[in-house]
């Protein structure tokens, strides 16, 4: 789940089968116009998953690039209507729905955690007074992260995860920076955030989510799935680990782990289709108030990106920039951006490869499907 990085996977090999589908306007799109996204595309997947995608466009309509194959030893091509793990995604989610609750003045910005939560971030050098929801929600805390696939020991006997041990288990490892000092990402405080809007709604923090985005906005394919709850809506995309070896590519399905040990950090289940739409209401003002989005444009300079309240801040080659945000998880790499004129692109491949990082491919196809075509 860490931002713009590869981390782990496993195989057989991938045909290089690429189609286009159309998906907002009457007739197959044609090829010619997408040529360097298509070329990109290839690029990213032949050093990312079995396959992968791209689902991108404008005001005027979407179009939808396949390489490689949704599902080892076929060539099927991946949909932009099925259903993957998105990862960190979530966290723009969950940032969009603490805002909402700054909205409705329940929720201060720059309020200490320790008055929603208190004890809940403290010892080991922790000081939650000091610590402010802006911190959390734009990885300035100081806390550092916890590893989800580190923490599996900590499950309950049904295989679930309290989002409260995963807590202080991130809270055993010394603070990184003092709170507003330094920007280190960190899971750990997104599941804080998880934990503020459960207490501050009465809901568990899926259902929060759900019931003030996915609801509102028709996502009909998005799924922040309750502990327990580990199948994926069909039709999905499997998810893969692997290993490359020279030209030979060796892929096994991801082993079945609770998305609870994600939570508010990175759980949620969406489409190629659905993520565009999100992020396109986000800032175009259809989530959370004018007033709200501003304070989550608001961005930490990382150097060529910048990092808002749960957004991502990406400066295009062809001008201006484009508003998102990445994730990975067991089995899947992905990456969705929008831009203020309607411009889309949202991308997902079906593993997540260390041995191969493909971070660096991957935003190259990001601002060529966001530029192309473009002076």
């Amino acid at each position: 789940m860490k931002k713009l990085r590869a981390r782990f996977t496993a195989v057989v090999g991938a045909a290089a089968a690429v189609v286009v589908l159309a998906t907002a306007t009457a007739h197959a799109a044609p090829a010619d116009p997408h040529a360097a996204t298509l070329a990109a595309l290839r690029t990213f997947q032949s050093a990312a998953g079995p396959g992968a995608a791209v689902h991108a466009g404008d005001a005027a309509g979407s179009w939808t690039l396949s390489a490689g194959t949704g599902t080892i030893n076929t060539t099927k091509p991946i949909q932009a209507d099925e259903a993957f793990r998105v990862g960190s995604q979530t966290k723009t989610f969950t940032a969009a729905t603490v805002l909402q609750l700054v909205d409705e003045g329940k929720v201060s910005l720059d309020k200490d955690i320790d008055a929603y939560l208190p004890g809940t971030v403290n010892g080991n050098g922790y000081d939650g007074t000091r610590i402010t929801v802006r911190h959390l929600l734009q990885h300035t805390s100081g806390i550092a992260t916890y590893e989800p696939l580190n923490s599996l020991a900590l499950a309950e006997p049904d295989g679930t995860f309290q989002t409260a041990k995963l807590v202080r288990e991130g809270l055993k490892r010394a603070p990184v920076s003092a709170p507003g000092a330094g920007f280190t990402y960190s899971n750990t405080n997104y599941l804080v955030l998880g934990m503020l809007i459960e207490k501050v709604t009465g809901l568990p923090v899926h259902e929060a989510v759900t019931r003030r985005i996915v609801e509102p906005l028709g996502l009909t394919r998005t799924v922040f799935p309750a502990p327990g709850n580990r199948a994926l809506p069909t039709p999905a995309v499997p998810g893969y680990h692997g290993v490359r070896v020279g030209s030979f590519y060796f892929w096994s399905g991801v082993i079945s782990y609770d998305p609870s040990v994600f939570a508010a950090a990175g759980a949620m289940v969406s489409t190629l289709t659905d993520l565009s739409t999100f992020y396109g209401a986000l800032t175009a003002g259809k989530v959370v108030s004018p007033a709200a989005l501003a304070e989550m444009e608001k961005v930490r300079d990382l150097g060529g990106a910048g990092y808002g309240l749960g957004i991502l801040k990406v400066n295009l080659s062809c001008g201006g920039a484009a508003w998102g945000h990445n994730g990975a998880v067991p089995g899947y790499f992905t990456y969705t951006l929008v831009t203020e004129d309607g411009r889309h692109a949202s991308v997902m491949t079906n593993a997540y490869l260390a041995s191969n990082p493909s971070a660096d491919k991957l935003s190259a196809l990001m601002d060529t499907a966001l530029c192309e075509g473009r002076a």
